[in-house]
């Protein structure tokens, strides 16, 4: 038989204790471990829907700048069709803007503004005071950047016109293309 002395059992018992505080300790490290992680993947769920949010209202804020810019009395019809309009641009307006730009370069913070006649279709020719009456595209802004994706938004471009010694308010369907300068670094 085995004789086991007391200080053989003490030493036997401290050692089983020391075990058991390497165990709590392991314990405790792995659920701290585990907390860790889960906290990480909650953060990167969160900060991805916030990234999500933001690009929404990035792209809300574009559309109601095109909004805006298009019933700015720069551009806006006014009561110069007979009643006030919304969404609706003045081509005279913009052809004259368009001829004094350098004046408005940083007035409203965009790279570029464009107009596209939709119907009736006139073709891909660019506007200028010679061809006016028979354009599709008005360039009023166009900086040489780097430009974000655009937003749009169609309009009524109006304009007046003559036929047959008659002048008459002729407004078509456009789209009111606006580009912001992209700032990011790349």
């Amino acid at each position: 038989m085995m004789q086991i002395r007391f200080a053989d059992y003490g030493k036997m018992k401290n050692k089983k204790s020391q075990l058991k505080i390497q165990q709590m300790a392991f314990m405790l490290m792995a659920v701290t471990l585990f907390f860790v992680l889960a906290g990480m993947f909650v953060l990167v769920y969160r900060f991805s829907q916030v990234k999500q949010s933001a690009s929404v209202l990035e792209e809300q804020n574009s559309k109601l700048l095109v909004t805006k810019l298009a019933n700015s009395p720069e551009f806006s019809c006014g009561n110069a069709f007979g009643s006030s309009r919304i969404s609706c641009i003045d081509a005279d307006k913009a052809m004259m803007l368009k001829r004094n730009i350098d004046k408005y370069t940083n007035f409203w913070g965009v790279a570029s503004i464009e107009i596209r006649k939709v119907y009736p279709a006139g073709g891909n020719s660019t506007c200028t005071l010679l061809n006016y009456q028979n354009c599709s595209i008005i360039k009023v802004l166009s900086k040489n950047v780097n430009l974000l994706p655009a937003s749009s938004n169609f309009v009524s471009l109006c304009k007046k016109d003559v036929y047959n010694e008659e002048v008459y308010d002729k407004c078509e369907l456009a789209v009111f293309i606006v580009s912001s300068e992209d700032k990011r670094t790349k």
